[in-house]
């Protein structure tokens, strides 16, 4: 996508350099760790990479970082170039069309350290905007760095790669994060402040779900294609609420003592477990199955074992998060596109009270599986519990 001096046609090199200056420079920078632990149901991959890939993790960031660069080379020429570092934190994930961009020194393996040394490396190039692909710890790393050198007004999009995704500047998928670069490069969107939440690390691996405002960053304003912060939201008032849906699926488990239902993760789905007796995982994904908890805190593996082994239906039953509406792709990520296929998208199931559904336009899906999103998009509408046998359709968002 960068311009060759070729096709320029000036003679001096100093106005080659001059109109590259005057050009946006875009910096790309990949957490390659990102997301690892997201299949085997570690509650975030800080520190635990290596772990991960013995144990046969695939990468996400990077991956994920090389559809949003060939979406953007789908939506036509911009006048811009980039800079990425080499190897995986960047210049690996390149898709061909990117093969003359300039790059600066990376790392293998990268720590936070080295994602802080590049974003250092890259404000110095004076870089316009930087896009990037890791979860919430890589936007906290990236944030720190850039108010360290005071340039906290430097605009950043995130492609979402991370197990958990709690931030504002994070694209809905990493198609949306193309649309966007190209929205902004086209002056289509203004720039505006999102919130970068700071989870408490130690507190999440034990269950706890305790976050609160890091930080504001700046990143280009589209409710359509960026996810928005997640927002905690339950009305005071909403317990018989809560009992009746709790109610209602177990109904549904009497009548059917086979049905093995993947129970999600979130307050809401908590909160109907303890109703019905059962002590569940806070973060993780049980299985349960005739009223008691058969498989708990599972992986993908643990989940598509148990599965293939059922000879009864299965259900999978998930909560949207508040105020961003995903309901699959947010730290659910065991709940992968094989174990969708394997259940069915008829048999997902959403949950959500009243006061959440206030909050939400659409439901949104990152299976990571292209093809499964786009099965979901065509469906079109999904049913979602919201109080005793009463359910809603709500539209599957098409971005």
């Amino acid at each position: 996508m960068q311009i060759s001096e070729s096709q320029i046609h000036i003679n001096s090199l100093d106005e080659v350099t001059s109109l590259r200056r005057t050009m946006t420079l875009v910096g790309i920078l990949v957490n390659p760790d990102a997301g690892l632990g997201g299949r085997l149901g570690f509650k975030g991959s800080d520190g635990r990479a290596e772990e991960a890939r013995l144990a046969g993790a695939e990468d996400r960031a990077g991956p994920r970082m090389s559809q949003t660069l060939s979406r953007f080379v789908e939506l036509g020429e911009k006048e811009v170039n980039f800079l990425t570092c080499e190897g995986r934190m960047g210049s690996t994930w390149l898709p061909r069309e990117f093969a003359d961009v300039e790059t600066i020194l990376g790392a293998e393996p990268s720590s936070a350290e080295d994602t802080q040394h590049a974003v250092r490396a890259m404000v110095e190039k004076e870089i316009d905007l930087l896009l990037y692909a890791g979860g919430d710890g890589t936007t906290r790393d990236i944030i720190s760095t850039l108010q360290e050198l005071d340039c906290e007004e430097l605009p950043i999009i995130g492609v979402p790669s991370g197990v958990k995704m709690h931030s504002g500047c994070f694209a809905a998928s990493p198609k949306a994060a193309a649309e966007v670069l190209s929205a902004w490069l086209d002056g289509d969107l203004l720039i505006a402040n999102t919130e970068v939440m700071d989870l408490d690390e130690d507190a999440y691996l034990k269950g706890e779900w305790k976050v609160r405002l890091y930080a504001e960053a700046m990143t280009p304003s589209s409710p359509r294609w960026m996810q928005g912060s997640k927002q905690r939201m339950e009305a005071a008032d909403e317990s018989d609420i809560i009992e009746g849906i709790a109610d209602h699926v177990g109904e549904m488990m009497q009548e059917d003592e086979t049905l093995a239902i993947v129970w999600g993760s979130g307050g809401t789905l908590r909160r109907m477990a303890k109703h019905l007796g059962m002590s569940k995982t806070v973060l993780g994904i049980d299985v349960v199955m005739g009223g008691k908890i058969i498989a708990s805190d599972v992986n993908e593996t643990a989940l598509m074992d148990l599965l293939n082994n059922h000879s009864g239906k299965a259900l999978i039953m998930l909560s949207p998060m508040g105020g961003q509406g995903f309901l699959i792709g947010r730290g659910n990520l065991q709940i992968s596109a094989n174990v969708i296929q394997k259940v069915g998208i008829s048999q997902v199931l959403g949950i959500a009270t009243p006061a959440k559904l206030l909050t939400l336009t659409s439901l949104r899906i990152d299976t990571g599986d292209e093809g499964l999103d786009g099965d979901f998009k065509d469906k079109k509408y999904l049913k979602v519990l919201q109080g005793y046998r009463t359910t809603r359709l709500i539209k599957v968002s098409q971005d």
